[in-house]
């Protein structure tokens, strides 16, 4: 066990953009303790977590070794990646690919699939307006996904990176969201290929706290 994976400290919940995290978490093969949070009740909105991120927001992540504290699932995701080496590209111009597709899911893929979640399961209200626009957007982004899963392998480039893992935990909820992604061939492709590979798994079962779990567990996993 090293010092760098002692020192890890991370805050989540079973959601999209704390999955992420727990993904990457898996594929460095990182020891790091977790701390879940129940959303429901309004953990992200305790004083104790507000001094960690003051958005109140998961996922967050401590540093003790370097004494950082981070939130936005997209910058741990960058963190992580450069501290570790880990998903790192080997290019400044496939960096900078990484980051923009990266970009687009923090922007774009996120912001929008959230609300249509909302509008379908996270109000009592039917909005038929707001469903038909945050539907419209959704499918319009798998277009975008998909026109460049037609020319590369991955979003950003040939090779696995943080911009798939973080796109991955959103575009898998499209049975959630109940959407039909029939016209996009190359997207359920890449669903299902990153779906395969056992830090994914990890990730995601990771994710989800056990009923009698502690505040924090020890978590220790490698592909």
């Amino acid at each position: 066990m090293t010092q760098i994976t002692r020192n890890l400290v991370f805050y989540t919940a079973d959601t999209p953009n704390g999955q992420k995290v727990s993904i990457f978490l898996e594929e460095a093969g990182l020891v790091y303790e977790q701390i879940d949070l129940d959303l429901a009740k309004g953990d992200q909105h305790q004083p104790a977590f507000l001094n960690i991120n003051p958005n109140g927001k998961i996922p967050a992540l401590v540093d003790r070794e370097e004494g950082l504290t981070l939130f936005e699932s997209g910058a741990i995701l960058s963190y992580l990646s450069s501290k570790t080496g880990c998903l790192l590209p080997s290019t400044a111009a496939e960096n900078l690919a990484v980051q923009q597709w990266l970009f687009f899911q923090v922007g774009g893929i996120g912001p929008m699939l959230g609300q249509l979640w909302w509008f379908l399961h996270g109000t009592e209200t039917v909005n038929d307006q707001a469903l038909k626009r945050y539907q419209a957007q959704s499918l319009r982004l798998y277009g975008v996904v998909e026109r460049r899963l037609s020319e590369s392998t991955f979003i950003a480039s040939e090779n696995y990176s943080i911009a798939d893992i973080a796109a991955f935990t959103w575009l898998r909820t499209w049975e959630e969201l109940k959407l039909d992604i029939t016209p996009y061939p190359h997207v359920k492709r890449w669903l299902a290929a990153i779906a395969a590979r056992p830090a994914v798994q990890a990730g995601l079962q990771a994710s989800r706290p056990a009923s009698s779990a502690a505040d924090s567990r020890m978590t220790s996993t490698k592909e």
